[in-house]
C-alpha cells in the first residue's frame, strides 16, 4: 500500500476512521481527577476528534458526554452542575452522568418525553488520580488496563499532563527512538563528566547502539545494546503497549515504574499523560547534574476553558520553543531547557502530521517501523471484527516495564530482561 495511504490510516483518529475505531477499543486517560470538583464547573475535553464535556456530580460521579444538548445542540459547557445532574441553560433540560434525561421543565407534564432522550455519554472511571474514558461499543466496558504505575495508590505516584501540537504518532515514535537521548537531551555531556556511579554513562560514552525488537501479546518490546565493562552488555529496554502507551528506559530497571500515554485529542493535537512513582526520576535527576545536561522542568501557559486549552507548555512554535542560541553555543546542545520541551520542539517542527514519504529510516528506527506495521494490522483487523492486542486481556500488562541495566554478555536479551523482572519482584516482596 502507498506510504501516503498508510500514513493517513495511522494518523487519522476521528469517528469512522480505522485508527479511531482501534483507539475506541481501549480506555483513554483523559483528565486529572483534581480537575473536576463535585458540582463544579464543567470542563471541555477533546478526545479522538470529539468535542466533549466532563463534570463531577453532587455524589462525586464523573460524567463525560458530547457537549451538545440533544434538544437544540446548545453547549452543555454552560450548563448548571447541580443536584446530581447537568442542566442546559437554554431550556433547562437536565442529564445525569450516564446521559439520561432527568427533566424537561419547559414542557407541560403531558408532553414530557424525557425517557426517550439520552445525551451521547461515554463510560468514565477513576483510578489513582486519573479520569479514564471508554469510547467504544463493548457492553460492559473492558476492565481498566493493568499498567504498573496506574495501579499504585495516588499517594505514591505523580501525574504530568503536557499537550503537544502534533499528531499522536510522532510522540510515540519519538519515545521508541532511544538513540536520540545521546544527542537531543545529553549531547553536550563530555566523557570526563561521567562517573562510575552514573547509570547513563554507557549510553553517553557510546552513542551508536545496536537494536533488537520483538512483538508481544500487548504490542512490542525493544532494546538498544552496547558493550559495557568487560564481559558485559548495557541494555536499554523499552515497551510499546496498544494503543499508545510507552515505557521508556529512563531509569535503572528496578526504579523505572513509569507509564506514558500519547492520547490523541484530534489529528493534530496530543495529550501526553505521564504516570510514575515519585522517585522514578531520581536517576535522571542525577544525570542532569552533569555539565551540559538538561533538567526536567515544565513551564506552562495558563490553562483556558477551550477544548485545546489545557496543559500547554510556554515554549511553542510561535516563540521558537524559547531556544537560547547563546546557551546552545556555549553550554547546551539544544539551547532548549528541559527534556519534554526538547522533544516537543523537534516533534512539532516535523509538522502537525508528518509527511512520512520524505523519511529515510535507518537501522536505529527498527522499533518505529515494527510498531507502524503492528498498528496498521490492528486497525485493519478491528475494521473486520478482530479483537486488537491487549483489549481482551488487560492483565497481559502485568509486570511489563522498561528500564536499563547491565547483564552478562552471553545472556540472551529476553532472558536478561526476565532476570531483571524476577529480581525486582523478589526485592518488592
Amino acid at each position: 500500500m502507498p506510504i501516503a495511504q498508510d500514513n493517513q490510516t495511522l494518523t487519522r483518529v476521528g469517528p469512522g476512521t480505522p485508527m479511531g475505531q482501534l483507539m475506541r477499543e481501549y480506555w483513554l486517560p483523559a483528565a486529572k481527577s483534581a480537575e473536576l470538583m463535585a458540582d463544579g464547573d464543567p470542563v471541555r475535553l477533546k478526545l479522538l476528534g470529539e468535542e466533549l464535556i466532563a463534570f463531577r456530580d453532587s455524589a462525586g460521579r464523573i460524567g463525560v458526554m458530547d457537549h451538545r444538548c440533544p434538544h437544540r445542540c446548545a453547549s452543555l459547557f454552560y450548563g448548571r452542575n447541580e443536584e446530581n445532574g447537568l442542566r442546559c441553560i437554554y431550556h433547562g433540560w437536565k442529564y445525569d452522568v450516564d446521559g439520561n434525561c432527568l427533566d424537561q421543565p419547559n414542557l407541560p407534564p403531558h408532553q414530557v418525553f424525557k425517557d426517550k432522550i439520552k445525551a451521547k455519554a461515554y463510560k468514565a472511571a477513576e483510578r489513582s488520580g486519573l479520569v479514564w474514558v471508554y469510547m467504544g461499543a463493548k457492553r460492559p466496558a473492558p476492565p481498566l488496563p493493568s499498567l504498573e504505575a496506574t495501579m499504585l495508590p495516588e499517594a505514591r505516584i505523580s501525574i504530568d499532563f503536557v499537550q503537544r501540537e502534533c499528531n499522536w504518532l510522532a510522540g510515540v515514535e519519538g519515545e521508541l527512538d532511544t538513540s536520540h537521548i545521546g544527542f537531543l537531551h545529553f549531547g553536550a555531556v563530555k566523557k570526563e563528566h561521567l562517573t562510575e556511579a552514573n547509570t547513563q554513562r554507557h549510553a553517553l560514552v557510546n552513542r551508536t547502539p545496536e537494536y533488537i525488537a520483538q512483538e508481544t501479546d500487548y504490542g512490542a518490546v525493544y532494546a538498544a545494546y552496547r558493550p559495557a565493562d568487560e564481559g558485559h552488555t548495557y541494555w536499554r529496554f523499552g515497551q510499546f503497549a496498544f494503543p499508545f502507551w510507552t515505557m521508556p528506559p529512563i531509569n535503572p530497571f528496578p526504579e523505572n515504574i513509569l507509564n506514558r500515554a500519547y492520547v490523541p485529542l484530534d489529528d493534530e493535537h496530543t495529550m501526553i499523560v505521564d504516570v510514575y512513582t515519585k522517585n522514578a526520576y531520581q536517576a535522571l535527576a542525577a544525570a542532569t547534574q552533569m555539565p551540559g545536561a538538561t533538567t526536567r522542568i515544565y513551564q506552562y501557559r495558563p490553562n483556558t476553558t477551550d477544548f485545546l486549552g489545557r496543559w500547554r507548555l510556554a515554549g511553542n512554535n510561535t516563540n521558537d520553543h524559547l531556544i537560547d542560541r547563546h546557551k546552545q553555543r556555549t553550554e547546551s546542545y539544544t539551547g532548549i531547557e528541559g527534556v519534554q520541551p526538547q522533544d516537543q520542539a523537534v516533534q512539532e517542527s516535523m509538522g502537525r502530521i508528518v509527511d512520512r514519504s520524505l523519511e529515510h529510516l535507518a537501522p536505529s528506527d527498527m522499533m518505529i517501523a515494527r510498531v507502524r506495521r503492528l498498528l496498521l494490522g490492528a486497525a485493519r483487523g478491528v475494521a473486520q471484527g478482530t479483537i486488537p492486542p491487549g483489549a481482551a486481556d488487560p492483565l497481559c500488562l502485568d509486570g511489563v516495564r522498561g528500564g536499563h541495566f547491565v547483564a552478562a554478555k552471553d545472556r540472551d536479551w529476553l532472558a536478561a530482561l526476565a532476570d531483571q523482572r524476577a529480581a525486582t519482584a523478589m526485592a518488592a516482596e
